[in-house]
């Protein structure tokens, strides 16, 4: 290949001219006879949309993947390059990559003709064989297609009727590449138009010249379909000339959203080293989302992105090293107390309701990481639905084996669990309330010290879920008291956003 620089050894070497469509067709057909992924690292969608995506690029379609944020539609996409052949041949200097057979610009087919076999070629890498464009409402028909430069013409001395002076846009720029349009509903509808000759007849017009460019692109849209009706909406005749409409979607299981979280997560090293990270941290983490997405205060229609997760998990880690730092320690765990450090990565990821807004982010955020801690908190021990509606009947005592634990409280006990305390002075609070201990440790006989502690912690935050304690946040710490007092005294806890500041994480 390196020795191949000039349309003549090009023909010699017996290279043979094909379109980015049978290219991408050819190597999928290759993969998939080899049992290869062809979308590796794109988790969830085994079954759904990359079979889908498959099918579409084995029928030689463009592709509009419609979905929520956060569902990997541009990472789809991107990923298309690898069904690319390695290098290409294109005419050296063309703006258009121009295929050495079949020149397409002025500029190439003048040059074939004046130097013949002795034309200098290049060869493109298939990662610089992508283009993308965000769409916009300021996007204009020149940025995509094209339009006559003036500076052109005055340079080189051309009349405006002169092919030469036109000035090409990022479409014909993608020529013999997989061009990428993000968020077309956005795109204003006359820009829609312009689309409709390059996806039908597969070439474009620019201002009244007669050319007609057969371009050789593989498009893929993305949209997501809240924009059909807060920003704009797709064009029908677009729509039905993109062949194939590919549904995306969220992780349908917690254990395919952990595996999305751990490959996407920031992972810092000196992190990894000093902080441990339970699978049940892990776990009540991506419940958040699925909470989220449940929720009747969150708009359906925005949708929760997997980023929420993401961050999340990374603001989770860095509340435990910031008191690792601040108290000195060597080695810590991520505790439950440290989930209120995720909220910033929840109040910015999901789009209220009316009704959520009336209760304000900062709640809303507070409310699904309870929930989160209720729901998986059945997982792990007892569902103490039943027991709270007999908790005053003594003839249950012996059935529930949280008594202990709320008798505890209900003779006046209370537990401040600063959000800053080390680790060891945390144990030893855990440890003062009655029957906690005894309970982790009869549903879970193996575990080690510091697992036994975290599972404790976890049982406060879950009665109190249940409303059999009464937990409130305060600045820099969590109380737990007895859900009766508290009710008296208190009255039910609101939050704000200064109920979160900076002392909190």
């Amino acid at each position: 290949m390196n020795n191949i620089k000039t349309l003549g050894d090009l023909k010699k070497s017996g290279w043979i001219s094909k379109s980015i469509r049978d290219e991408i067709r050819d190597n999928l057909i290759a993969k998939l006879s080899n049992k290869e992924n062809p979308f590796p690292g794109i988790l969830g969608y085994e079954d759904t949309v990359i079979p889908e995506t498959e099918r579409a690029l084995l029928s030689k379609h463009n592709i509009l993947f419609l979905g929520l944020r956060g569902q990997a539609k541009t990472r789809m996409a991107r990923q298309m390059t690898e069904l690319l052949d390695e290098y290409i041949p294109v005419v050296s200097g063309s703006e258009t990559n121009d295929d050495p057979f079949h020149p397409m610009s002025r500029y190439a087919i003048d040059l074939i003709n004046e130097k013949g076999d002795n034309t200098p070629i290049e060869w493109l890498n298939k990662s610089q064989r992508y283009g993308e464009k965000l769409a916009t409402p300021d996007v204009s028909v020149a940025d995509l297609i094209g339009d006559i430069d003036p500076i052109k013409a005055a340079n080189l001395k051309l009349n405006f009727a002169d092919e030469r002076v036109l000035h090409y846009g990022i479409i014909p720029r993608s020529n013999r590449s997989i061009f990428v349009i993000n968020e077309l509903p956005d795109l204003q509808a006359r820009i829609q138009v312009s689309l409709f000759n390059i996806l039908e007849e597969g070439d474009l017009q620019i201002r009244g010249f007669k050319l007609r460019l057969p371009l050789d692109i593989l498009f893929v849209f993305t949209a997501n379909p809240e924009d059909y009706t807060n920003r704009g909406s797709i064009v029908t005749p677009l729509k039905d000339r993109i062949q194939s409409q590919i549904l995306t979607h969220y992780p349908k299981s917690i254990e395919t959203s952990l595996s999305i979280t751990a490959q996407e997560a920031n992972k810092i090293k000196s992190q990894q080293e000093k902080i441990q990270v339970s699978d049940l941290i892990k776990r009540l983490i991506e419940q958040v989302s699925f909470e989220a997405r449940n929720s009747e205060l969150v708009d359906k229609k925005s949708g929760v992105s997997a980023r929420l997760t993401i961050s999340s998990y990374e603001n989770a880690l860095s509340s435990a090293e910031r008191r690792l730092i601040i108290n000195n320690e060597s080695q810590t765990q991520v505790w439950i107390s440290d989930l209120t450090g995720i909220i910033p990565s929840i109040t910015g990821k999901v789009e209220l309701v009316y009704e959520g807004e009336q209760e304000g982010p900062y709640q809303v955020a507070y409310n699904l990481v309870e929930k989160a801690i209720r729901t998986i908190f059945a997982d792990y021990f007892p569902k103490p639905d039943s027991i709270k509606k007999n908790r005053n009947k003594s003839a249950e005592k012996e059935d529930n084996p949280y008594k202990p634990i709320t008798k505890w409280f209900d003779q006046g006990n209370h537990l401040n669990i600063f959000l800053e305390t080390k680790d060891a002075d945390k144990i030893q609070l855990l440890y003062k309330v009655d029957g906690l201990y005894a309970l982790v440790k009869k549903q879970f006989p193996s575990l080690n010290e510091t697992e036994n502690a975290l599972l404790m912690e976890f049982v406060l935050h879950g009665l109190s879920g249940y409303s059999l304690i009464s937990k409130k946040v305060l600045e820099g710490k969590i109380e737990f008291k007895d859900l009766m007092g508290s009710m008296l005294n208190l009255g039910n806890q609101h939050f704000s956003e200064e109920d979160f500041n900076e002392s909190d994480f």
